[in-house]
């Protein structure tokens, strides 16, 4: 999965795209959206993100040949079945990715970062800094 600030920011997911060819070898990455309001706006009746940025951006993806899709109500689209119609979800706020993430894999969990001329990992449970150097921190997810 991968998380970026707003869905239609440049670049971002022309990067996840190529980073997900050139790192994994999909060759037609599927890229779904998240809406950023609950339920996804409700056609503009809880927001307009969607309508005003979050679809815009999806069209013009589409438009240069990447498969993009969306946006999903957050609250759906992690699920075992929606999972399997994609292969990266674009969420448009850190928790909003990082939660389903955390609930399936939190000791496993990797953070990869796409786009970079280096692949970069990170483990997902973040710095720990409240108990670094304690024996404390779970290394599961830098062996993964």
């Amino acid at each position: 999965m991968a998380a970026g600030r707003r869905a239609g920011r440049r670049g971002e997911p022309r990067a996840t795209a190529r980073g997900l060819t050139r790192n994994f070898g999909i060759a037609n990455p599927r890229l779904a959206f998240a809406g950023y309001n609950p339920h996804g706006g409700e056609s503009g009746q809880i927001g307009r993100e969607e309508i005003d940025i979050i679809m815009p951006a999806i069209e013009q993806l589409i438009s240069e040949g990447i498969d993009a899709t969306g946006p999903f109500a957050p609250d759906a689209m992690f699920h075992a079945r929606a999972r399997e119609t994609y292969d990266v979800a674009m969420c448009t706020y850190h928790d909003q990715a990082l939660i389903p993430l955390k609930a399936l894999a939190f000791d496993s969990a990797v953070n990869t970062t796409l786009g970079l001329p280096v692949p970069r990992t990170s483990v997902d449970h973040g710095t720990a800094c409240d108990i670094a150097w304690q024996g404390k921190a779970d290394p599961n997810s830098l062996f993964e």
